[in-house]
């Protein structure tokens, strides 16, 4: 096959997958019209007029009442949306972001992929976007109109980049991201389980001077948020509901009020086992391996998860399909193809909308079918990659080029 045939042929197979899941993403529609995003814009030009931020809610018919729950300083990031008008400018100044976003995770996540499979990495890309765009995470995200892929290339960029050059900038884009949301923070003690601590003091002294920048701006609505809304959880809704797959909503699923004693070891063996597998998959030569274990870990961690905040399932799909190729093994490839497939078909909407919540194992299997997924890949994620590029330990010490893992 000549080199203007195979272009040919990979533009082929990818304008098929494009009109393929295209139509499938047209059928679905845009199910939560921006509303999160709604919110946001509301709650800003709220703030604007000199009302208390986090005085703001809008009701909700599954929740109760919704309002602005992330620290002070998202609300500075955000505040330039009051100036705009909604519907239209809005949606458009959050869809060129989000998409910009998730394409440049979604590149550095699949360079890996195409050196491993031995395709252009522009033919693996394409073919990736429209797949990866039909999982719940990702289109959930994009039409509630979350930060989530803003955060997501933040940390990216920090280990993948940065991290593989040791800049000295390394931990920026992780603080930047924990002090817009909390939940980023958990690549700091990735970072530190992982002994960067140069990067560790860094991502933690920007989250600092962010956060202090945002109680200089908003002294008032800071100390709200840091002394009421976080300790209340106020506005964020019910730990209870379905689309909560965190440690906490399968507790709170399951005893009411919620067992916060068993909730609190759940998590400290979570995070213990998940943060070594994550520090030895690092020293073992797999970034990539190490930092979705992270993630997977914040997601099971924190107290409300909502399904679209699960962006991990990507890469740890991306890691399977490495494990699972050249040589064949089945395994990885059928759990990459179990979690694409349960993921992007939504067993926990199925359960809730269409079986109405059956009880018994079934409905507790399934009720928490993504918290269930993220359990098994912290024990069963493969450690290591064939021929990814890491900057280990020693060689960033000693400023030497790093070998590929075999």
């Amino acid at each position: 096959m000549g080199p203007i045939t195979a272009v040919a042929w990979r533009l082929g197979v990818a304008a098929v997958v494009w009109l393929v899941v295209g139509a499938g993403q047209d059928r679905y529609g845009n199910r939560h019209n921006f509303s999160d995003l709604r919110i946001y814009h509301l709650a800003v030009r709220w703030w604007r007029d000199g009302r208390p931020l986090y005085d703001f809610s809008v009701p909700d018919p599954t929740q109760g009442s919704l309002g602005f729950t992330y620290p002070p300083f998202a609300a500075l990031i955000l505040r330039p949306l009051a100036g705009f008008a909604w519907p239209v400018p809005v949606q458009v100044a959050f869809g060129t972001v989000s998409v910009l976003a998730f394409a440049v995770s979604l590149w550095l996540l699949l360079l890996p992929v195409a050196r491993h499979l031995g395709q252009p990495t522009w033919f693996v890309f394409l073919l990736a976007v429209p797949l990866a765009s039909a999982l719940e995470p990702i289109r959930e995200t994009f039409t509630f109109g979350q930060v989530n892929f803003v955060l997501v290339a933040l940390v990216l960029v920090d280990l993948l980049i940065l991290g593989a050059v040791s800049s000295r900038w390394t931990g920026v884009g992780i603080g930047l991201a924990a002090a817009v949301k909390l939940t980023p923070g958990i690549f700091i003690l990735y970072l530190l389980c992982t002994r960067r601590w140069r990067a560790a003091g860094v991502a933690t002294a920007t989250a600092t001077a962010a956060t202090a920048a945002a109680w200089a701006v908003a002294p008032g609505d800071s100390w709200t948020y840091w002394t009421r809304t976080l300790v209340d959880g106020d506005g964020i809704g019910h730990p209870e509901y379905l689309f909560n797959q965190s440690l906490m909503g399968i507790v709170a699923r399951a005893s009411d009020p919620p067992q916060r004693v068993l909730w609190l070891l759940l998590v400290a063996a979570v995070v213990g086992f998940g943060m070594w597998r994550a520090a030895r998959a690092y020293t073992g030569g797999s970034e990539l391996t190490g930092l979705t274990l992270a993630g997977l870990v914040g997601c099971l961690a924190s107290p409300v998860t909502w399904v679209h905040h699960i962006f991990w399932f990507i890469p740890a799909i991306l890691l399977l399909v490495i494990a699972g190729t050249r040589p064949l093994r089945w395994p990885p490839l059928l759990g990459a193809a179990a979690i694409y497939c349960t993921v992007t078909f939504s067993v926990i909407s199925f359960y809730a909308y269409d079986l109405h919540e059956p009880g018994g194992i079934a409905g507790a299997v399934l009720g928490n079918w993504d918290a269930l997924l993220m359990l098994v890949l912290l024990a069963a994620m493969p450690a290591s990659l064939s021929r990814e590029p890491v900057v280990m330990p020693s060689s960033a010490a000693t400023g030497q080029i790093p070998s590929t893992s075999s």
